[in-house]
C-alpha cells in the first residue's frame, strides 16, 4: 500500500507525475509563445490544487459511518446492489456523492471493518452525475463487513474525464473508518450502499467532506469531541 504525506494540505503521491508533466509542458510552451506558457502555469497550479490531500477530523462516535468522498450528494436510490458485492438480492439504499474537478479526490473508508469483496469492472465514461454511471461506467466495487456482521458496499465510479481509479485495498484487510484508501482522477463519483436499518444523515444536494461528514452510525452514542485524522 502506498504511503501518503500527512502534512496539512499535502499533495497526494498520485499527483507528482502529473504535476511534473504539466510543469515540463509549461516550460516548453514558453518557447513557443509566452501566453501559452502562462496558460500552462495556470494548469500546473490547478493540477497541484486537484491533488491536494488535507488531513481530516474524524467524528469520534462508536460505529460512525462517514462520507467516503468530498462532493455533492445526489438523489437517493433504492436499488438491488451488484451481485459481485455479495450484499444480498434485496434492494438497499444507495447514496451517491458526485465529485467535480475542484473537489478533493482522495477517498476514505466510510466504516471500520474488514474488506470481504473487491471487484474491478471495465466500462464506459458517462458523466458521473448520471444514474447510468453506476452500472455502465468503469468502477471499483468494495464490500466492507463490520464487527457486528453488517455489510456496506462502496463503489468508486470513473466519470466523463476520469480515466484512472486508484484503490489501495486487499481482500481480507482490516480497515479503519476515515483512513485513505485511494482516489479517482479527474472528476467522478462514489456510491455507498447502506445496510437495512441505517438511515442516512445527509440530505440530497448537501456537500460532504470525506472522513468528516457523518453519514450515519450503527451504535447510537453521545458524540464526543472530534478526533484528528490524517
Amino acid at each position: 500500500m502506498r504511503r501518503h504525506l500527512s502534512t496539512p494540505h499535502a499533495i497526494n503521491s498520485e499527483g507528482y507525475p502529473f504535476i511534473l508533466l504539466f510543469a515540463l509542458l509549461s516550460s516548453g510552451l514558453f518557447f513557443l509563445a509566452p501566453a501559452l506558457g502562462w496558460m500552462g502555469v495556470l494548469l500546473t497550479i490547478w493540477c497541484v490544487y486537484f491533488f491536494r490531500d488535507p488531513p481530516r477530523r474524524l467524528p469520534a462516535i462508536e460505529g460512525a459511518v462517514v462520507a467516503p468522498a468530498d462532493g455533492k450528494v445526489l438523489p437517493y436510490r433504492r436499488v438491488v446492489p451488484p451481485p459481485e458485492m455479495a450484499l444480498g438480492e434485496d434492494p438497499c439504499l444507495r447514496v451517491s456523492i458526485f465529485m467535480n474537478i475542484f473537489n478533493v479526490h482522495v477517498n476514505r473508508i466510510p466504516t471500520s471493518g474488514r474488506i470481504v469483496e473487491l471487484h474491478y469492472v471495465k466500462g464506459k465514461f458517462f458523466n458521473a452525475s448520471l444514474d447510468k454511471a453506476s452500472d455502465g461506467n468503469e468502477r471499483q466495487m468494495i464490500t466492507i463487513e463490520t464487527e457486528n456482521g453488517r455489510r456496506f458496499g462502496l463503489v468508486q465510479v470513473a466519470g466523463l474525464i476520469a480515466r484512472r481509479i486508484v484503490c489501495n485495498l486487499e481482500t481480507g484487510q482490516a480497515v479503519k473508518v476515515g483512513k485513505r484508501f485511494g482516489m479517482i482522477r479527474f472528476g467522478s463519483r462514489v456510491d455507498l450502499y447502506l445496510p437495512d436499518g441505517l438511515d442516512p444523515m445527509v440530505t440530497e444536494g448537501q456537500t460532504t467532506i470525506a472522513g468528516e461528514t457523518l453519514m450515519g452510525f450503527n451504535s447510537p452514542s453521545e458524540p464526543p469531541p472530534l478526533e484528528d485524522q490524517d
